[in-house]
């Protein structure tokens, strides 16, 4: 009886390697304590020159913090900008205060962390990540109010309506709760954006 030809051994297929680095970029923000997100294409942001319209006419940090405009680019290179992008995360964080200024503490501990957190993922690779505060540049008690004076440069980031992004059309798109508030004992939705690639 002829013998019949025996069979190869194969190796276990291996593991598709994460390309796209998802869970890396989650195992990180669980690191930093950041459960509340969702990922967003950065095409989906929505640019709007009322956005700009409202920092001049209406804000009251305008021309006295340094990451805020005048001390930004044009809504057209904002624009630009986010479209350099392939993905971004949405950080959602939720918060009532006794008093308007209270927010300001807190926004910029959670900053702080934001920043350590952009920190990690630049150190893993992302060469191009860039975060947006939530709430104003607050790295300084008192700011220099220019982009050339600002004391902390390195750790200085704008808000994403520093950039002519209108926050409401945008997180609206992802489901999140974002409504104008009356009073600053309400809840407030904040978020920040980090860029990634």
């Amino acid at each position: 009886m002829p013998q019949k030809p025996a069979r190869r051994k194969t190796a276990p297929p291996k593991p598709q390697a994460d390309k796209s680095g998802l869970k890396g970029l989650k195992a990180l923000f669980s690191k930093h304590g950041f459960s509340d997100y969702r990922w967003l294409d950065p095409g989906e942001i929505v640019v709007a020159e009322w956005v700009r319209m409202k920092c001049l006419y209406g804000c009251r940090e305008y021309g006295k913090n340094a990451a805020c405009p005048p001390n930004a680019p044009s809504v057209t290179e904002c624009a630009r900008f986010f479209r350099e992008y392939r993905r971004a995360a949405v950080f959602h964080f939720a918060k009532s205060v006794e008093r308007p200024e209270d927010r300001h503490a807190w926004g910029r501990k959670i900053n702080l962390e934001l920043l350590k957190l952009e920190e990690d993922v630049f150190k893993a690779g992302f060469v191009k990540v860039f975060l947006l505060f939530f709430d104003s540049c607050g790295i300084c008690l008192e700011c220099a109010a220019s982009r050339t004076a600002c004391k902390e440069p390195k750790l200085s980031r704008p808000t994403p309506d520093a950039l002519a992004m209108d926050v409401y059309s945008t997180v609206r798109k992802l489901g999140y709760p974002i409504d104008v508030l009356s009073d600053f004992k309400q809840e407030m939705n904040r978020y920040a954006f980090l860029l990634i690639d």
